[in-house]
């Protein structure tokens, strides 16, 4: 449990709690250390054994084993004997304000702006309390997801580190489009759209090239020209800003290549010449397999899906985890997305742990697994210099678990302790100690 080395560290922890996260985060002198835990190493070497983390507002300042960090007088005392400390998860294909064909989608059918909003900030808080400290959100309908970051941002509200897409670019009849309403067709409306999102403040740009499960048609088609896909990373890489599809295609994923398209959604159906030429472009993938597997039935019969969208899932599932392993065998750059609630039970974990577990049952090593939530992630966003490894000027984005991922991915399961920026937002065997009072906590 934290302990208080001084008074002044009880003065900052009294401000942090009566005046929530907003106040936390602009106390940049506060320090917390960690000790007793063991500190996972995501580069390969041996892991520290009894090391201490040394935080200074957000950021890491030292990390090493105990006896080698001096501990700054005034320091609030995290105790985790026995812990190891890894990086929080980083989900790269999150959409917070999703909503299936079924129940849900009925439900929500005449939902407001304003009750979109409310339903993501909660999805974004139960993601960061499960585990996932960072987002990458390609693709939500309307525009909430940059005042939700905003939000994040400024500590009003709990949620993970946010890299924005807005609204997914649709061709008419394309993945995700309203039936009988136009697309975005043509490459100047594409290049119109991508300028306005990118103006709210998007990351990243979508488009979808191809059909999904959760559309009809043929998934393998190629719905988007290659002038469009050009146009859209030409607009986005001028403002440094990357471009994602959505694909099942191994057609429209090599017109993508030959476009300029950094990242590749689920890729359903995409072959082993497919990653071949995506690891010649240095693109990445970001594979989704746990939707199409066993797990996410469960997930989608409580959503209320219909038999329709229960049998594509099961049809397009020996598909995928075929690309997963021939992904795999490539090389070729790889990233971990979900494409369900990061925090979603998914056979008996959440969808985060599990979507790294399906890529170590589907040939990576635990270490290379894990890296595609940690090193991968931070690199494919390109935020090494933050993210990706507890190391100092990184980010305090930090979770406790009960053994070494590295030599058994399962004990991703047991996470304990969540911290973000250097607060603790969740601790399970001492609630006292989580530093926000944040709205929605």
């Amino acid at each position: 449990m934290f302990r208080l080395r001084t008074r002044p560290a009880l003065a900052a922890l009294t401000i942090a709690v009566i005046f929530g996260a907003s106040a936390a985060h602009s106390g940049t002198d506060t320090i917390r250390v960690i000790t007793g835990a063991n500190i996972v190493n995501l580069d390969g070497g041996a892991p520290i054994q009894n090391g201490v983390v040394v935080i200074t507002g957000e950021r890491i300042t030292a990390v090493g084993p105990a006896g080698s960090v001096s501990i700054p007088d005034g320091a609030v005392e995290l105790k985790l004997p026995g812990k190891w400390l890894m990086p929080g998860l980083m989900n790269m294909h999150v959409h917070f304000g999703l909503r299936l064909p079924g129940t849900l989608a009925q439900q929500t059918a005449n939902e407001t702006e304003g009750g979109l909003a409310l339903r993501m900030m909660s999805n974004a808080r139960k993601s960061l309390l499960s585990g996932t400290t960072t987002v990458r959100t390609p693709g939500e309908s309307r525009d909430a997801i940059f005042a939700i970051k905003s939000a994040i941002d400024r500590g009003e509200y709990l949620g993970p580190r946010i890299w924005p897409a807005g609204r997914a670019i649709v061709p008419t009849g394309g993945h995700s489009s309203e039936p009988l309403f136009d697309g975005i067709d043509g490459a100047d409306e594409v290049r119109h759209e991508a300028r306005r999102q990118i103006l709210l403040g998007a990351k990243w740009i979508k488009i979808t090239i191809s059909r999904g499960i959760a559309s009809t048609g043929e998934i393998a088609a190629a719905d988007m020209t290659v002038d469009e896909m050009r146009a859209a990373t030409d607009i986005a890489h001028r403002q440094g800003v990357k471009v994602a599809a959505h694909t099942g295609s191994p057609q429209a994923t090599l017109d993508a290549l030959e476009a300029g398209v950094d990242s590749f959604e689920h890729g359903y159906f995409l072959n082993e010449a497919v990653f071949r030429k995506m690891k010649e472009k240095n693109a990445w993938y970001v594979p989704t397999i746990v939707v199409s597997q066993a797990g996410a039935m469960e997930f989608f019969k409580r959503i209320g899906s219909t038999p329709f969208y229960l049998a594509r899932v099961q049809a397009v599932g020996k598909a995928h985890w075929s690309a997963l392993q021939a992904a795999i065998k490539t090389g070729v750059n790889i990233a971990m997305g979900s494409d369900q609630f990061p925090y979603e039970p998914n056979e008996g974990t959440v969808a985060s742990v599990r979507e790294i577990e399906l890529y170590r049952e589907a040939g990576m090593t635990p270490l290379q697994a894990l890296r595609t939530a940690t090193v991968n992630t931070a690199r494919m966003l390109g935020a090494e210099q933050d993210l990706g490894l507890l190391a100092p000027g990184k980010y305090a984005d930090i979770i406790a678990l009960d053994g070494d991922p590295t030599q058994d991915i399962a004990r991703l399961r047991t996470i304990s302790m969540v911290m973000k920026g250097g607060m603790v937002v969740r601790n399970d065997a001492d609630p006292a100690s989580v530093l926000v009072t944040a709205p929605g906590l």
